[in-house]
């Protein structure tokens, strides 16, 4: 089990980088409005230690550095209501697609348009759950799954749906998969500090207005699953 409740990444204000366990003020829950954090020392996915230095922190990085994301693997038409708004089947089986290590970016860094998805008006974003693997797993019960789970996290799953569906023949990836499509963070909570992770809402605001209003409890594959 993590030592830490919201691991988040970050560059201080001493010009080192840290992983540490953010510090919210009293009935606050959004880790991008920690000011401070203890210092995580040790292996995020093995043996750590949150000790007793408070670093300041100057700007939150994505909570895992490349070397520590071997895959991307990502769900489609996961969420119920978003599959029937889109007249679309409900998939029988998982529809899968990957991301490369690339894509992955910070929670504030800026989104780069390659010059090939520059044409037609189809880029696109999607609020998603991200569930990270704390341990290698194979054959794994669904009773067992959450066992093997070292925290969760947002990403915004960008996209260029022509090239998604039109241009690439249904690779999903290519319309996907671009150098810093994956934003994610700004930290890893722990099952024990989220709570149930199927009654989470999410939800995403473009210029104050709310464009993107669900739960995981719609989800077609659950967690577990």
């Amino acid at each position: 089990m993590p030592a830490f409740s919201r691991l988040v990444r970050f560059l201080a204000k001493d010009g080192i980088t840290y992983y540490g366990d953010a510090i919210l003020p009293a009935g606050v829950k959004d880790i991008s409005k920690a000011k401070q954090a203890r210092v995580v020392t040790g292996d995020i996915f093995g043996q750590h230690i949150v000790t007793d230095k408070v670093a300041d922190i100057r700007l939150l990085l994505a909570p895992l550095t490349p070397e520590h994301v071997r895959t991307v693997r990502c769900l489609g038409l996961n969420y119920a209501n978003h599959a029937k708004e889109s007249n679309m089947a409900i998939p029988t089986y998982p529809i899968l697609f990957y991301k490369p290590a690339t894509a992955l970016t910070g929670p504030s860094d800026p989104i780069t348009i390659p010059p090939i998805a520059q044409t037609g008006s189809t880029l696109d974003y999607e609020c998603e759950l991200v569930v990270v693997i704390g341990k290698q797993a194979t054959d794994v019960s669904e009773e067992d799954a959450l066992d093997y789970v070292l925290g969760y996290a947002v990403g915004n799953d960008v996209s260029h749906r022509d090239w998604q569906i039109k241009r690439g023949g249904g690779q999903w990836s290519l319309g996907k998969g671009y150098d810093g499509w994956a934003p994610w963070g700004p930290g890893i909570v722990t099952g024990a500090a989220i709570g149930d992770a199927q009654r989470l809402r999410i939800s995403t605001k473009v210029n104050g207005q709310t464009v993107q209003n669900q739960t995981t409890a719609d989800m077609i594959f659950g967690i577990r699953k």
